[in-house]
């Protein structure tokens, strides 16, 4: 037997990491500009983050949800207070297509509506109901479609309210940015317009921020840099640090009955730990403001280039150029020892870097990247 091939593979064993770097199985150094898809967020092997999970595991390592769990208390009510959501609950599950499925499922429950409304270049996961709102039909099985499911096209606000006027719709879901979509930012006035719009209607507004949440976008949520308080908020990746977890952000007026949602291991003590020292690290050193302060310089070093598009917010940004980018990144990974990442479209290259990365850092990608496009 051997493991699946899941994605295609650059010829190197990664062993170690440290801040923004890791290293593989030659001692060969690499700058981390990807994250391993938006998931460290600060940093590998955190000083804070290893003694906090290492702790825990030193004491207990999972329980389940049939008994108090103290962390899990914490973990809410830090990032209640970081966030800006205090009068909101908060699901634990393990992963972010795990929370789309919980956030549709609330949606319908609080609404008894069956359907949901999503947009072109959208990518919310690949679980059965998740994948059916992801705008990528190569991952459907015929077993994932469904009539229950619309799409309209990216900040297609006009679509959007025709579609929703007859209010079979339980939900609208959208990301802060969309990620695998191309790092294309949700703008304020379009998040409004949305926002009133299921207001009127008695829709639920979901704001995926899997990938640009936790302060990726420079804000704690990508989604506030608008005046929106969505309904349902999902979370995932940045917040673990590279432990599986994931959440569900529930408005106050969306009742949730005992027993409507469960998990096994959601919220278990391992990741309540993971989860809390990442909040911690986050508050501890200001990595809103480096995310913002550093996002804004490499946008403005890359602006020198006429020949390439960038768009994003603070550390999440994609560079559209003029061809496909797979050789490019093979060079940065193979010549340069620096990670980046794709996207649905083959000519952008998206950057989703740890958010503790300073000048250096961005001068080394910035090098980099000049070298190879020589």
């Amino acid at each position: 037997m051997k493991p699946f091939d899941v994605y295609s593979v650059y010829p190197v064993n990664i062993e170690n990491g440290k801040g923004c770097y890791v290293f593989d199985s030659t001692g060969k150094k690499y700058l981390d500009f990807y994250g391993g898809h938006a998931v460290i967020s600060i940093g590998h092997s955190h000083p804070h983050y290893v003694s906090k999970v290492s702790g825990q595991l030193q004491k207990l390592g999972f329980y389940s949800n049939s008994v108090e769990i103290p962390i899990q208390k914490e973990v809410a009510g830090l990032l209640g207070e970081l966030s800006g959501y205090n009068d909101y609950d908060f699901f634990f599950c393990n992963s972010g297509a795990e929370a789309i499925e919980n956030a549709l499922k609330l949606a319908s429950f609080h609404t008894d509506r069956e359907k949901v409304l999503y947009f072109s270049n959208s990518f919310h996961g690949r679980t059965s109901l998740a994948v059916s709102i992801t705008d990528n039909r190569a991952i459907s099985a015929p077993v994932n479609y469904t009539d229950h499911v619309e799409k309209v096209s990216w900040e297609g606000l006009d679509e959007a309210r025709a579609k929703l006027k007859d209010r079979k719709f339980c939900a609208v879901i959208v990301e802060g940015i969309q990620g695998v979509g191309g790092i294309n930012v949700a703008e304020p006035q379009f998040l409004e317009g949305l926002s009133e719009m299921c207001s009127e209607t008695g829709t639920c507004l979901i704001l995926d921020e899997i990938q640009s949440g936790f302060g990726r976008s420079g804000k704690f949520f990508a989604h506030q840099y608008s005046s929106v308080k969505p309904d349902i908020i999902t979370v995932a990746k940045g917040m673990g640090n590279g432990f599986p977890t994931g959440g569900v952000l529930i408005h106050p007026d969306i009742k949730a009955k005992k027993g409507m949602l469960g998990t096994t291991f959601g919220g278990n003590h391992l990741a309540s730990a993971a989860v809390l020292s990442v909040l911690e690290v986050l508050r501890d050193e200001n990595l809103l403001e480096n995310s913002m302060k550093m996002g804004q310089l490499l946008k403005s070093e890359l602006s020198r280039y006429d020949q390439l598009e960038v768009r994003g917010l603070g550390l999440m940004i994609g560079i559209d150029f003029q061809q496909d980018t797979r050789e490019l990144r093979k060079k940065l990974v193979l010549e340069q020892g620096v990670f980046t990442g794709s996207a649905k479209s083959p000519n952008t290259l998206r950057l989703l870097p740890p958010l503790t990365i300073g000048e250096e850092e961005v001068q080394k990608f910035l090098d980099s990247l000049s070298k190879v496009l020589e």
